[in-house]
């Protein structure tokens, strides 16, 4: 299965880091071909330009993102390692959301129609790995903006059969060697059975 990474930390010595590693090794494992976008590695610009929002419904990227639109055409699944911050994804990862899953891209909207039809229909798996500083009952209070994000919003412009897989840390400020180890197994194990 042909699958994109998009990893997002800005620390290359973090946690997300060691939790990137651990994915990438699952799906190696798994047999799968991968591309792994960095996009604090790639100085990936998050700020929809004035010219971008102007040109909203016009098909296409900006030469500089087409890159990055190629390899989510390519993709028959995604994985998404990120830290969560303020109850949702960083500016980077949105700022990509933005930029890249653009019209003609991941979404059409047809002459004459009121619902945009989704052009990501080879996307069959979404898997997003993420942690929380914050234990899981604030983040429930919170209403978990960062996981209704990708689950309602991202899933339309997929396969409408889309499966998507929810891999998640919680109180992870908190937690000890043990418990972070345990998590890094996981994720290895959840995604060499992707």
């Amino acid at each position: 299965m042909n699958v994109l990474v998009v990893y997002c930390h800005p620390d290359p010595e973090s946690f997300g880091a060691a939790v990137r590693d651990r994915a990438l090794a699952g799906l190696r494992r798994g047999g799968h071909e991968i591309r792994l976008v960095d996009l604090y590695g790639d100085g990936f610009r998050p700020e929809l330009t004035e010219e971008e929002r102007r040109c909203h419904r016009e098909p296409g990227v900006s030469p500089e993102l087409q890159s990055y639109a190629d390899d989510l055409t390519w993709a028959e699944a995604l994985v998404f390692v990120y830290p969560t911050w303020w109850s949702g994804q960083p500016a980077m990862l949105k700022g990509w959301f933005d930029r890249v899953w653009a019209c003609g891209v991941a979404w059409e909207l047809p002459d004459g129609a009121n619902v945009v039809r989704p052009l990501l229909t080879s996307i069959r798996r979404i898997v997003i790995v993420t942690t929380h500083g914050s234990p899981k009952w604030i983040n429930m209070l919170e209403g978990e903006s960062g996981k209704r994000t990708v689950i309602r919003s991202l899933r339309a412009a997929c396969h409408r059969r889309v499966r998507t897989t929810w891999c998640a840390v919680y109180g992870l400020d908190g937690s000890d060697e043990n418990d972070r180890r345990r998590f890094l197994e996981r994720v290895e194990r959840q995604l060499a059975r992707l």
